[in-house]
């Protein structure tokens, strides 16, 4: 006998809540953030096709799916509460089921948060999560805050994910050690909370890497009405990327999206305080450029002389 829609939510999505007031079972969930906080609020959609390959291991999409909203209340310096989970399947597959519940349970609770409710519908596969994160009043890191002189830093390393996505298109190969390292990375981001919270008071915005460097820089440069200049050979990358060509490399680093590091900008003064909240999270970070007066984004290679690029960010109606 099939799977219902209730049968599909009691098996693979109910589990008893202890830090919500109420979760899964009635029209709405409840949750009560402390006293002094805000409620930061994150949305992101998962299509097959757009956003991920339908090779991808359901266990991997669990995670993933989870992962890019938990990125966003990390670049918000925000601290997890809970989440919910609208999903739409082409049918009630139970071991894809069972592996997307179990990427999906693992990441919740090495974060210590809570499936709270959701919606399950019949079509093609589609999830979006929305996840609930408290922060201080007045204490969240914002893309408005960005002010010249301000050092600029990037957490972990990036372009692995665009250099996997390369293999997956058939205009690069890899040996295959390497090419499930970088498909991890592209398959199983892991987003930066610790870091997050350890940079509240200290970062002054901040923004997740989701559609590639420079075009999620130029979301801050914006909202903060500033220039900066990124030297684009300290931009970190993994060893694997970077025995590739420099202009691939560039392309990867620069443009490449789905990384799902923090990208944030730091008062110059402040560089030992970074660097501790970077050791206190257990991530590396690296300074690669600066916040100046102006509005134009300036690249420069490791001698300093100028680089001209065209590279851009993902755009869904563009793309």
């Amino acid at each position: 006998m099939s799977l219902g829609e209730f049968d599909l939510i009691a098996r693979y999505f109910t589990r008893p809540v202890r830090r919500a007031a109420l979760g899964i079972g009635d029209d709405c969930a409840l949750l009560a953030p402390g006293a002094g906080m805000q409620l930061a609020v994150s949305s992101d959609m998962l299509v097959e096709g757009r956003h991920f390959l339908s090779t991808v291991v359901p266990e991997r999409l669990g995670h993933k799916a989870l992962a890019v909203n938990l990125s966003d209340l990390a670049a918000c310096g925000a601290r997890p509460l809970g989440f919910t989970l609208a999903l739409a399947l082409p049918r009630a597959d139970e071991v894809f089921l069972e592996g997307f519940a179990r990427g999906l349970f693992a990441l919740a609770d090495a974060h210590g948060i809570e499936l709270v409710g959701g919606d399950t519908t019949q079509g093609p596969l589609n999830i979006c999560i929305t996840a609930m994160g408290e922060v201080p009043v007045g204490g969240a890191l914002l893309r408005s805050g960005a002010q010249p002189g301000d050092d600029l830093y990037v957490s972990g390393t990036v372009g692995d994910a665009r250099l996997a996505l390369e293999v997956f298109r058939g205009t690069q190969q890899l040996a295959g050690h390497d090419f499930e390292r970088v498909r991890e990375a592209m398959e199983r981001p892991q987003p930066r909370v610790a870091l997050g919270l350890a940079l509240r008071g200290i970062a002054s915005s901040a923004i997740d890497v989701s559609d590639g460097l420079l075009g999620d820089l130029g979301h801050i440069l914006r909202r903060s009405g500033v220039a900066a200049v990124v030297e684009v050979d300290a931009v970190p990358r993994s060893a694997v990327l970077g025995a590739q060509p420099l202009a691939l490399q560039r392309t990867c680093t620069l443009a490449g999206g789905d990384d799902y590091e923090l990208l944030f900008t730091a008062p110059g003064p402040a560089a030992d305080r970074v660097h501790g909240a970077a050791r206190e999270a257990g991530i590396a970070v690296t300074r690669i450029g600066r916040i100046e007066a102006g509005q134009d984004l300036r690249l420069v290679d490791g001698e300093g002389r100028q680089v001209t690029h065209t590279f851009g960010s993902f755009d869904h109606f563009k793309a």
